[in-house]
């Protein structure tokens, strides 16, 4: 019995499960909605009291483009790359500023520090996403300190 809910879970996790037109199709929608949802949160930012709002669907839209990539590679491909030496920093500060902007947006009911988690979560998220590119980390260090100095 363990041995059929075992491969009926890889089989689940596995992208070959389903065609390529359908991991096209569902990575489009979840990046989509991660889009709007980031961009209604942005809207939501300049209501009365909608900082909480806006933490909340920053988050969430983050979330969603994040996991749109697994309909792309699969869900345990996608964990092993983000787990990787190259990317394990920025992940693992992406995973905590995006716990932390709930909670403190939720819970802790710290305005600020919900913006702060904000703006920690799109750099981290942008760094994260720039270690997919090849050599694009290197370049962005370069620019940065050549405008220091």
């Amino acid at each position: 019995m363990d041995w059929v809910l075992t491969r009926f879970f890889l089989k689940a996790l596995d992208t070959s499960s389903l065609s390529f037109s359908t991991r096209l199709k569902w990575f489009a929608i979840c990046f989509a909605s991660g889009v709007v949802f980031s961009i209604l949160g942005t809207g939501l930012l300049w209501l009365p009291g909608g900082l909480k709002l806006f933490a909340v669907f920053y988050t969430f839209g983050n979330i969603a483009a994040l996991a749109s990539t697994c309909f792309l590679m699969g869900p345990m491909k996608q964990l092993k790359k983000m787990f990787e030496a190259t990317r394990l920093l920025a992940t693992i500060v992406m995973i905590l500023c995006l716990i932390f902007t709930l909670c403190a947006a939720l819970w802790w009911h710290k305005k600020g520090l919900a913006l702060l988690f904000c703006i920690l979560q799109f750099l981290s998220m942008t760094w994260y996403s720039l270690s997919y590119i090849p050599f694009a980390r290197d370049a962005v260090i370069k620019c940065c300190s050549s405008l220091i100095s």
